[in-house]
């Protein structure tokens, strides 16, 4: 690999880990060694890339640092038009209309070089036909973003009608339909719930209290006590 392209590549990493990430993880991921990773390190402080840490301690890129736009390369591309193309084909018409316009957008400034892989990609998705839905999807979206409850009608799976006010955490996406995890007022717990179960969906506006991040952080740790109970560990 080349050395500047190396940089790039550290930079990527970087940028994409939430915590201080040590050289030594760097020089794995890269495939090359420690003392290599430790003097692009230096080079790039000395290019006054916003990277602070010492060795033992892991480095971290600061936050505002600005890349040129759209230096992909081909596996990152199809990555994009791979995802792109499952929301095209799975998401509600608002994603679906944004997954296209993402491939168009990609296809209109990537180099003339790599633009066949976008127009001919070696991966695909096969089209499926999802359940239909009563409530938006945005509408959800756009509630979690904001923290504030939504009052949903919800139908079980024993066919008995509910109504709940939850506090949603996250719309999970899969290929027959989507799930929306949330804290639920009636059972003081986290909930899943189908939205092709939803009769309707009003957001209320007021907020919950707790701020969404926190609220996401606490159903993380109590899914992973759950894991850990399934599989009896």
């Amino acid at each position: 690999m080349r050395r500047a392209d190396r940089l790039f590549e550290i930079i990527q990493i970087l940028r994409r880990e939430k915590a201080p990430i040590s050289a030594q993880a760097i020089a794995d991921e890269m495939e090359t060694s420690k003392r290599t990773i430790y003097r692009d390190i230096a080079t790039l402080m000395a290019q006054r890339v916003p990277i602070t840490g010492e060795p033992g301690m892991g480095y971290v890129l600061g936050r505002g640092f600005d890349m040129p736009a759209l230096m992909l390369n081909t596996e990152e591309i199809e990555a994009a038009v791979l995802g792109a193309n499952w929301v095209a084909t799975r998401g509600e018409p608002e994603f679906a209309l944004a997954a296209r316009n993402l491939i168009a957008k990609l296809h209109a400034v990537i180099p003339e070089r790599l633009r066949p892989t976008i127009l001919a990609p070696s991966t695909s998705v096969a089209p499926i036909r999802q359940a239909a839905e009563k409530v938006s999807a945005a509408e959800l979206r756009s509630a979690i973003r904001s923290g504030v409850k939504v009052e949903i009608a919800y139908r079980r799976e024993d066919g008995r009608a509910t109504q709940r006010v939850v506090w949603p955490i996250l719309l999970g996406y899969r290929d027959l339909g989507r799930i929306l995890a949330a804290w639920c007022e009636l059972r003081r717990d986290f909930r899943y719930f189908r939205t092709d179960r939803m009769d309707s969906l009003k957001v209320l506006g007021v907020r919950y209290p707790e701020r969404p991040a926190a609220l996401k952080k606490r159903w993380e740790r109590a899914m992973a006590v759950e894991r850990r109970r399934f599989v009896g560990e």
